[in-house]
């Protein structure tokens, strides 16, 4: 197994299999928040690719509103969940920067994709070859202006914005965004950034949020679609090709 494949399995078995990580009940609320926006954005007769596979959220609620639906996952074991929980999805078991699709698709879903990978323009670049001369690009990473962040620095709690935390480290988070490093990116790859939004209005670490009810982190998931994006814990882009 190749380096890049053992740290998959690594944040496979550490994090997304491990039923013990207590503060999963606060990203699970805010991936099915973010679940609404994209599946404002799915047609019935489109193609969607999802670059990896999570928690399997995104999946389970999106994959019955399109033509054909298909997960590129790198980690093994996750790619054997995919197979048992959802034997009617594509899986593609693939390091993103090793694929290309048979066919072109029309949505192509990058959702806490580009924070963990090593080269985030080149893949972005490699993953314009999979999209239609119409097709749309759907992005969602951390914030580096979130609010939490903001107060972080401001209580000498970590040095810089852009620190990476201990759980960034189990998640295998290699950077973090604003908006305008996300859409440089992006632009770089060869694509025109044409909506942004944010999600979730975050003032405190998840470790500080565990006694949190699931109803308050849903309000404060459903306020931050009412602030602008850039005090949000994570950012979204909708992008074509350029």
């Amino acid at each position: 197994m190749t380096d890049r494949l053992a740290e998959l399995e690594r944040i496979a078995h550490q994090y997304h299999l491990n039923a013990e990580v207590p503060d999963k009940f606060i990203e699970d609320i805010c991936q099915e928040h973010c679940c609404r926006w994209l599946a404002s954005l799915i047609r019935a007769d489109d193609r969607v690719i999802e670059l990896g596979y999570g928690e399997g959220i995104t999946l389970a609620r999106l994959n019955g509103l399109a033509r054909r639906y298909t997960v590129v996952e790198g980690a093994p074991s996750l790619v054997d969940v995919i197979r048992d929980k959802h034997p009617h999805v594509d899986v593609v078991s693939s390091l993103f920067e090793e694929y290309r699709p048979s066919e072109p698709c029309d949505r192509l879903l990058a959702l806490h994709v580009l924070e963990h990978v090593d080269e985030p323009v080149a893949l972005a670049r490699h993953l314009r070859t999979w999209l239609q001369p119409d097709g749309e690009l759907l992005v969602v990473v951390p914030n580096r202006d979130s609010l939490h962040r903001r107060l972080a620095v401001l209580m000498g709690l970590q040095p810089a914005l852009d620190t990476l935390s201990p759980r960034d480290h189990l998640v295998g988070h290699q950077r973090v965004y604003d908006l305008q490093t996300l859409e440089a990116d992006l632009r770089e790859a060869g694509f025109e950034p044409f909506e942004r939004r944010g999600f979730f209005l975050k003032t405190l670490p998840n470790g500080m949020m565990l006694d949190h009810s699931p109803a308050l982190i849903q309000a404060l998931n459903d306020l931050g679609d009412e602030l602008p994006p850039a005090m949000a814990a994570n950012i979204a882009v909708r992008a074509r090709p350029a």
